[in-house]
């Protein structure tokens, strides 16, 4: 091959990714991801619907920009909203089905401290432009499809479920749900699942904590009588998860048990803080001032770099947990615990503590 048929090559496939994105919604911003894709996750999305499950929790449909990779049903996704100029990244799991019109979903409830959720919830609307950065995780069906299964789950444990169920409930012989909740108005997609459980196409077993107590691995045992013949999967709350897991551990089971936990929340934002480089095993206290490639390189922490500058993006590395601050221009991105948000460390400081995989 000649430079001449390279550089043709590579012309045609960046016009090919124009004409592509010229048909969806970009923000001015986007462009630069196709020649930079790593620099914000590559990713945004535009919302397209808004539809309310219950009071205190919100589907909303959006609708990628530029490449989406395509999902597997009970995968999630990371959002990332600004609010109040603090741009919050959170994960969650995806509703839908293999879509073909190019859309996805997402349920989010909103919790009493949840500054993202309550936004998302409350406050986002048609037309609005969110990050958005993956798909990731393996809480998925199995294929092919196990003659007999189950799911466990509990509140908002529910919603990477949905998105199994609704990708293979017509393929699946055999499905039973437990799901338990607090009242019987705050089951996520009740009217879907009471409408399958009518038609016989799904076993729903609804355990509403508020009048029976907690559901427990005992009485997911007396439910469900076949449970040793059962591939199973369970999501929600830990207590819940832990007890269930216990439970297969116990009866030698493990090895047809698919979980996915709930995870806990970042800490808030400061100035400067504790960093931890992960993989070199290293927490150094850092200044407000000090980037963290330079704060990592002052205590023998070699970390990708180029420009130093925040143009070339050689320097970015995934924010596991925690608070940076773009000591540019003040903004502040936010990860969770277990997120992997990509950053430059050549022109973000602490804003607390944190933890970068590097």
């Amino acid at each position: 091959m000649t430079a001449h048929d390279s550089f043709a090559g590579r012309a045609a496939r960046t016009l090919a990714h124009l004409a592509e994105a010229a048909a969806t919604p970009l923000l001015p911003a986007d462009y630069l991801d196709l020649v930079a894709p790593l620099r914000s996750g590559a990713h945004r999305a535009r919302i397209q619907a808004v539809r309310a499950q219950t009071g205190t929790a919100t589907t909303l449909v959006l609708r990628p920009a530029g490449r989406w990779p395509g999902h597997r049903p009970g995968q999630h996704v990371r959002l990332g909203v600004e609010v109040d100029g603090v741009r919050h990244w959170r994960s969650y799991s995806l509703t839908s089905p293999t879509a073909s019109d190019g859309t996805i979903s997402v349920t989010v409830s909103a919790h009493p401290q949840g500054v993202a959720s309550n936004h998302l919830v409350y406050r986002a609307k048609v037309g609005d432009v969110v990050g958005l950065d993956g798909p990731d995780g393996d809480f998925t069906m199995t294929s092919p499809v196990p003659d007999k299964a189950l799911f466990v789950s509990g509140g908002s444990g529910i919603t990477p479920v949905m998105g199994m169920l609704r990708e293979s409930i017509d393929a699946l012989p055999d499905a039973v749900l437990v799901h338990s909740a607090r009242t019987r108005d705050s089951v996520l997609f009740g009217a879907e699942l009471r409408l399958w459980a009518t038609e016989g196409r799904l076993h729903l077993v609804e355990r509403i904590t508020s009048d029976e107590g907690r559901l427990d691995a005992d009485e997911i045992e007396a439910l469900v009588p076949d449970l040793d013949q059962r591939e199973t999967w369970v999501c929600g709350p830990n207590g819940l998860v832990d007890d269930v897991v216990a439970r297969y551990d116990a009866r030698g089971w493990s090895d047809r048990l698919h979980v996915e936990r709930f995870r806990p929340s970042r800490a808030a934002a400061g100035d400067g803080g504790a960093v931890t480089f992960v993989r070199h095993g290293l927490t150094v206290e850092a200044d407000a001032s000090a980037s963290l490639l330079d704060a990592g390189e002052s205590s023998g922490v070699l970390l990708p770099s180029g420009c130093r500058m925040g143009i070339c993006f050689g320097c970015v590395v995934p924010l596991v947990e925690g608070t940076v601050r773009d000591v540019r221009n003040g903004s502040l991105t936010s990860a969770d615990h277990g997120d992997a948000v990509l950053i430059q460390t050549c022109i973000n400081a602490a804003a607390g503590p944190c933890r970068i995989d590097a």
